[in-house]
């Protein structure tokens, strides 16, 4: 089989592949971005993009139901056929990637469609519909082959014919009535746009609250919301059978069987490695994630970034590393990466922005914290009670130092509400400090200002 000999190897070009790939090709290294799906991955086909269309539509309805008692009389009837037809024509091209090609191209990348796995240290061989090929990475690897959903080991579940978000994102109909298993940012999100379109939606989360990676008072706010949105939530109870018929899905939680016409699986995702030949290289393909130093180095000649790093199944993570990893392959000598001040947003509504660690991440460390936490002023640009406005700021800060180490902005654009607190804990910024600004009146991220006055 015939070798041929490039610069550098990515595989996997979603945002951050491609990222990568696109930087080391504009910088004059012969590039070979191998992809087995879409160019550009799962945040523009499937994730990021269309959910967010969905979620904008779904707040729209919300806002139109919140005109009585406000600004007057309205009534909305929903439609989801605009929604898929953006998603199909505006977010994904009809799930055709070939303008991301070109844009991989165009920088001086050749693409290869399809598999890639380590065959041999600096070697990989990639299998597409027309047969294998065999390349040479002079420079190195870089694995960027992102995550896929965990599908739990539920009985009678893996034969049914569940969802997971990719269908969610491609369905052109909303169902009559939704069952959630997982509670995280993904099922809380789809499970409230679903439900404002007129779903009847059911949440099961194993654990004890939603968003169980965010802070208590987050879960318990946003439950909150869902119930007098209509949405059921059943925490705590994990689903101990799945069956499917005619009628739909069933699922079995606690004493009380919960019915939907379709049922979406969002219990997080996870990287698979074994099928990479990440052996050939010395690394352990049984493993969760790959493990790298702060230069995105795995092994000598690999470098990984985005989801199998297990640093966060985030977007700007993914394109955070692929900085680091193609300056380091270029001899940039790049800043190290730093994991202190990792933002992340569950755009529900409210919206739940976070960073850094929660309070009981903090502890389970051994750091000694205090925390404050404020609700969200309700005379914020007007808004008042039940018109939208449910929020809370909690801060974490270290004891001995002061330093802030954590944050969750909740409300009214809390992600960009976030974006002080997460300047001050990538900072280190101290409470006192953090204190002694002038906060604008009346605004969402005055809530900061409380929070801190709560310290305790």
């Amino acid at each position: 089989m015939p070798v041929e000999n490039v610069d550098v190897v990515v595989l996997g070009l979603g945002v951050g592949g491609e990222d990568a790939a696109g930087r080391l090709a504009e910088a004059g290294l012969s590039v070979a971005g191998v992809e087995a799906e879409l160019v550009g991955g799962e945040c523009p086909y499937w994730a990021c993009i269309p959910t967010k269309m969905m979620l904008r539509a779904a707040d729209l309805i919300a806002e139109t139901r919140r005109v009585p008692g406000m600004a007057g009389s309205s009534t909305v009837t929903p439609d989801w056929a605009p929604v898929a037809l953006r998603i199909r024509e505006e977010a994904t091209t009809y799930w055709d990637d070939k303008i991301a090609v070109d844009r991989f191209t165009g920088k001086g990348g050749a693409f290869h469609r399809g598999r890639g796995r380590i065959t041999a240290p600096g070697e990989v061989t990639v299998a597409a519909s027309d047969g294998e090929r065999v390349f040479r990475a002079g420079r190195g690897i870089v694995i960027a082959t992102g995550s896929r959903p965990a599908v739990p080991p539920i009985p009678g579940l893996a034969d049914t014919p569940y969802w997971t978000n990719r269908d969610a994102a491609r369905t052109e109909t909303v169902p009559e009535s939704l069952v959630v298993l997982g509670g995280g940012a993904v099922g809380c999100e789809l499970a409230q746009a679903f439900a404002r379109f007129g779903a009847r939606v059911t949440i099961v989360e194993a654990l004890d609250r939603l968003l169980p990676g965010d802070e208590p008072e987050a879960g318990a706010l946003l439950a909150d919301v869902f119930t007098r949105e209509g949405i059921t939530v059943r925490t705590g109870t994990a689903a101990a059978a799945v069956r499917h018929d005619d009628g739909g899905f069933t699922v079995d939680v606690g004493d009380t069987p919960v019915t939907g016409e379709k049922l979406l699986v969002a219990t997080g995702r996870r990287a698979d490695l074994a099928p990479l030949g990440v052996d050939h290289v010395g690394l352990d393909p049984d493993a969760r994630a790959i493990a790298t130093d702060d230069h995105l180095r795995a092994a000598p000649g690999v470098w990984a970034l985005g989801d199998v790093t297990g640093r966060g199944q985030f977007t700007h993570m993914a394109v955070y590393q692929a900085g680091i990893v193609a300056a380091d392959i270029l001899g940039a000598d790049p800043h190290p990466a730093e994991y202190h001040a990792v933002p992340r947003v569950t755009f529900t509504d409210p919206e739940v922005g976070a960073v850094g660690r929660t309070e009981a991440q903090a502890r389970d460390e051994g750091t000694d914290v205090r925390t404050g936490v404020a609700q969200v002023p309700s005379t914020a640009r007007g808004w008042i009670h039940k018109a939208g406005n449910d929020g809370l700021i909690k801060i974490v800060a270290e004891r001995a130092t002061g330093r802030i180490i954590g944050a969750t902005s909740m409300g009214p654009w809390g992600g960009e509400v976030l974006s002080g607190l997460a300047v001050a804990v990538h900072a280190g910024v101290t409470a006192d400090r953090l204190a002694q600004m002038i906060y604008a009146y009346p605004t969402f991220h005055r809530g900061i200002e409380d929070a801190l006055r709560d310290l305790h």
